[in-house]
């Protein structure tokens, strides 16, 4: 046999090692595998280079399917080494967990200071919610900006950052009560930046850490922000009552700085941070990523309409306001269970995906059936236990869900993208609802002005769920399969 018979037609050896390069490199992509191997049929394993004959658009289409697959298998070889445990990897998640207590529990806790600076007469419900939504705002607004940053400064850095400026937007906001403008500036836009720095760090780092655990542990790292909630609102509605809220801004403030700087000093990456750019536009070329992130766009709507309004809520029905900030209290606590089952469930029983599409169905059930026609304490209470756990879920699943559909290695930008497109439900969402309140009567109309506010919110969660479950039967059309 000549040199050139040789070449034009590949030993078997030869075509063992392409298939086996084949199969490693498109293991979760069989059609794209298919192409491949009809496309590479000379000696060079590649399958990228065209003859002259061949039509050059099928072997764009592959090369982005082989790209997009290659970067999945190097997520799942890369999880694959991640320790999922030691007192290192639980050490960071009680750190992280520690930023979540006071970032997510004093954001949440907003609706308690708001209705004390709304009783002083400084400005109407509407206007007030505007500040608290512009520091969970600034949140999405700076994702991208802080998925690109990260890589940069490591996460001790950034952590250490948003708590500085966390503290530095409570202190200042207790000289500020006698001017709105002063509180969006420090209460909003200090506090906000702040929060997103932390929420980027909390969000991002303990996913290196796990693997197999990964949904219980951001879990448990978000369930500190719900407890968080639960325990602030109950002290600053004490700490109004005997400080007043100028002091009371000033205490949270020093106490978040004394808590949370240890915290931000111990937390570190595990690995370098994978660098990308601000946006990776070839995400929006996939379904599975556009229906995530128009889903959390609708999602994020209504999640702050119940603790920004429940204390308002309260005192139409003639409860005292220890009552309202009581009803906070126990949303914040229900949010803290509800990101530690859905992590659970999503690890063992359920997957992300599943869990996902129960948290979304479950806070729009309780938005349209239950609050609308709660009018005692008692009915508010399931209510709040019921929303504030699928609440919390929404949080706590979705880094899970976005590493698990766009790959552990994409998932700072991917995550940092979604996130960006919450800005106008975390921005608008609150501000709509009291604008819609004001509409039909405001908090002197009673109990029943606040119902088209909460059916508008609740037809955005049922929008959300939708979509979510559209994505889940788009992947699978079984109904019983871990996803």
């Amino acid at each position: 046999m000549s040199t050139s018979t040789m070449t034009a037609t590949p030993t078997h050896p030869d075509e063992a090692r392409q298939r086996a390069e084949e199969e490693l490199e498109l293991s979760t992509l069989n059609n794209a595998k298919g192409k491949m191997s009809g496309i590479a049929t000379g000696e060079d394993p590649a399958p990228s280079i065209p003859t002259g004959s061949e039509n050059t658009l099928p072997t764009v289409t592959v090369r982005e399917e082989s790209a997009a697959d290659l970067i999945m298998e190097q997520s799942r070889q890369y999880d694959a080494l991640v320790p999922d445990g030691g007192w290192e990897s639980w050490a960071m998640v009680a750190c992280c967990s520690m930023l979540a207590f006071w970032y997510v529990g004093t954001t949440y806790s907003w609706g308690v200071l708001q209705a004390a600076l709304v009783d002083a007469d400084l400005a109407p419900a509407s206007t007030l919610a505007f500040v608290g939504s512009l520091a969970v705002a600034m949140l999405s607004a700076l994702a991208m900006l802080n998925s690109r940053l990260l890589p940069l400064v490591g996460a001790r850095s950034m952590a250490i950052a948003g708590v500085i400026l966390m503290s530095l937007g409570q202190i200042l906001a207790g000289f500020a009560t006698h001017s709105v403008a002063a509180l969006f500036v420090t209460a909003g836009v200090m506090m906000g930046v702040g929060v997103s720095f932390c929420f980027m760090v909390i969000s991002i780092t303990p996913a290196q850490y796990f693997s197999k655990k990964r949904g219980t542990a951001i879990g448990i790292v978000y369930a500190g922000g719900g407890l968080g909630g639960a325990v602030i609102s109950l002290a600053l509605e004490a700490a109004v009552k005997r400080l007043g809220v100028p002091w009371t801004f000033r205490l949270v403030g020093l106490v978040m700085l004394a808590c949370c700087l240890p915290a931000a000093w111990f937390i570190h990456e595990r690995t370098s941070f994978p660098k990308a750019g601000f946006i990776d536009w070839s995400l929006f070329k996939s379904w599975d990523f556009v229906l995530l992130f128009v889903s959390g766009a609708f999602a994020t709507f209504p999640l702050f309409v119940p603790p920004f309004f429940l204390p308002l809520y309260a005192q139409s029905l003639h409860m005292s306001t220890s009552m309202g900030a009581t009803l906070v209290c126990l949303f914040n606590f229900s949010s803290a269970v509800g990101r530690i089952l859905t992590g659970l469930i999503s690890d063992r029983l359920l997957g992300p995906i599943n869990t996902l599409c129960i948290s979304l169905i479950i806070t729009a059930v309780t938005l349209l059936v239950l609050w609308p026609t709660s009018t005692s304490f008692a009915e508010l209470v399931v209510f709040v236990l019921a929303n504030g756990a699928s609440n919390g879920g929404f949080f706590s699943i979705m880094p899970t869900v976005v590493g698990n559909v766009m790959g552990s290695q994409r998932l700072a930008v991917a995550f940092g993208m979604i996130v960006t497109g919450w800005m106008a439900g975390y921005l608008m969402g609150a501000p709509a609802a009291g604008y819609i309140l004001a509409a039909y009567g405001g908090t002197d109309a009673g109990a029943r002005a606040f119902r088209p506010a909460v059916f508008w919110a609740g037809g955005m969660a049922a929008g959300a769920a939708g979509l979510v479950v559209f994505l889940r039967f788009q992947r699978s059309r079984k109904l019983f399969v871990k996803m």
